[in-house]
């Protein structure tokens, strides 16, 4: 299998080509926007600046670029019949429909963290939302990243309180509340709230707490090393290759049952 890495120079593209070569798979080369730069770093590798070319020489493309290239990635691979990995955040309606209408030509796993870990904690989140009245059990979430981040919420953390609305019956857009400030009124019934620390250099760490005036339940994540989401991401390409079109996500990639 020939696996190409979208944003092959990011601090997640470098750990991917490492787990790309450990798990015996081919490396087909990646895109960078820096071309002539990074040719000397990445001596032996195959370079290109337009993710058409790398789609040529790939059965799957992992892809941790940034939002504003999903729309474009998408109609790319899709019209290359190139199996999809892709794990970037913050998607607004515009991107979700182009991954949506990728999905229709060809296998795609999207997961906004392709850590197992995060995948577990999703599903028990969908578990607990479904078993535990909102009318009884505030649901919070508190997520901790690097300062450099630029987007609050986390993905993985909206990701979470989906999880959290869908156990409930509910969309999360009518029920979040985000960035308390000042003199914002008593907590809603039935709202799930979110919280973000930016400090030092936190790989990243979630937090779902969901209490109620007599228990409390915590479920807590936490991401020693980047290398988990590149491993997870290389984990993906190995199960979508050779699969139909469909959107996937890594509840699917780990075997687990629906609910």
């Amino acid at each position: 299998m020939r696996i190409g890495i979208a944003g092959i120079t990011g601090r997640v593209g470098r750990l991917l080509v490492e787990e790309v070569k450990a798990a015996g798979y081919t490396l087909s080369g990646g895109t960078t926007r820096q071309l002539e730069k990074m040719k000397t770093i990445f001596d032996g590798v195959n370079l290109f600046s337009d993710l058409s070319e790398l789609a040529a020489v790939s059965d799957v493309v992992i892809d941790f670029t940034h939002v504003d290239t999903v729309v474009t990635h998408a109609q790319v691979l899709a019209e290359r019949g190139v199996a999809w990995v892709l794990g970037t955040t913050g998607l607004a309606e515009r991107q979700q429909k182009a991954l949506k209408s990728a999905s229709e030509q060809i296998a795609v796993v999207y997961a906004p963290n392709f850590s197992p870990g995060v995948a577990l904690v999703r599903r028990l989140a969908l578990m607990m939302g479904r078993a535990l009245p909102a009318n009884a059990y505030d649901a919070e979430i508190i997520e901790r990243h690097h300062r450099q981040k630029v987007d609050a919420p986390s993905g993985t953390a909206l990701a979470i309180g989906e999880s959290v609305a869908q156990g409930r019956g509910v969309v999360l857009s009518e029920v979040r509340e985000s960035g308390r400030d000042g003199h914002c009124g008593a907590r809603l019934c039935g709202a799930i709230g979110f919280a973000a620390v930016r400090a030092g250099q936190i790989i990243g760490e979630h937090e779902l707490v969901f209490t109620s005036v007599d228990e409390q339940i915590t479920l807590i994540h936490k991401a020693f090393d980047r290398r988990i989401f590149a491993t997870g991401a290389v984990r993906a390409a190995c199960w979508i290759h050779g699969r139909s079109s469909g959107l996937y996500g890594m509840e699917d990639v780990l075997g687990l049952p629906p609910l």
